[in-house]
């Protein structure tokens, strides 16, 4: 079996064209933008927890440009 057409707790991203995490894989793109990418296509939930999911995307995206900034990350 295909392990991309399996997800553990809901189907909000077997319900995309394409899943984040295939998107991410095809693009080879690094946790921080995995994460952020996850977070900002994510659309379970009433507005609240959409909110929420914002602003985790948010805090990796600061944590991101801190640690280039800071020359932590290649």
């Amino acid at each position: 079996m295909d392990p991309m057409n399996i997800q553990v707790g809901g189907t909000h991203y077997k319900d995309m064209k394409i899943q984040p995490l295939e998107f991410a894989i095809a693009n080879r793109l690094d946790f921080f933008q995995k994460d952020i990418l996850k977070y900002i296509t994510r659309r379970k939930g009433d507005k609240a927890k959409r909110l929420e999911d914002l602003m985790k995307a948010q805090h990796y995206l600061a944590v991101y440009i801190d640690t280039i900034e800071n020359g932590d990350w290649e």
